[in-house]
């Protein structure tokens, strides 16, 4: 069974992290260790209308966000990697600079040491000069860099539709089969 790390940052798009793990759970084959940060406990409820309970229903292992003896703060712990799904700049500065003072920065750290695959899934805009260095450290580094924009492509109906591409690419990093967006394909 493969073991991949969800994490849930502050940034808004909480839809983003619920969609993940809806899709993991439907596809099966994928055990999820989910760590939720303080601050992404607050936008859920606000985002979503729902508790992050709601999240952890769906995770198969749920690690508090202030336990740094965890298993995913080991390099021993083998996973395939870790999604961060939405990612905010906060979350994405102190992974880039290895701050490790949560167990989100602290298990994306450990991906990057273990060169493992690290997919921050970033969502602010705009991006000032000093996101954009953070961004491209991150990059330079190993992590997979995966903003949320959509593929008009794909004719999205819906916010859902929308969510689902982003989410859908994401797993894709993973070598995830997945139906969750529609594929470009040669025009007839």
């Amino acid at each position: 069974m493969r073991r991949i790390i969800i994490g849930i940052s502050g940034a808004s798009g909480s839809a983003y992290g619920y969609m993940a793990l809806q899709a993991l759970r439907a596809i099966g084959g994928v055990e999820t260790h989910l760590c939720i940060s303080e601050a992404a406990r607050r936008t859920i409820e606000l985002e979503m209308d729902m508790q992050p309970d709601g999240f952890e229903a769906l995770a198969d292992v749920v690690h508090r966000d202030d336990d740094l003896a965890a298993a995913i703060s080991s390099g021993s712990f083998i996973t395939d990697g870790m999604l961060v799904i939405p990612c905010s700049m906060k979350s994405a500065s102190g992974i880039a600079y290895s701050l490790n003072d949560n167990l989100l920065t602290r298990a994306a750290d450990v991906c990057l040491k273990e060169k493992r695959k690290l997919v921050l899934v970033v969502r602010e805009t705009p991006l000032h000069l000093g996101h954009l260095r953070t961004l491209s450290r991150l990059a330079e580094i190993g992590a997979v860099i995966l903003p949320p924009i959509p593929a008009m492509y794909a004719a999205p109906q819906s916010v859902d539709d929308i969510i689902a591409h982003t989410v859908g690419k994401a797993l894709d990093q993973f070598g995830i089969p997945n139906e969750l967006f529609k594929r470009w394909r040669t025009p007839d």
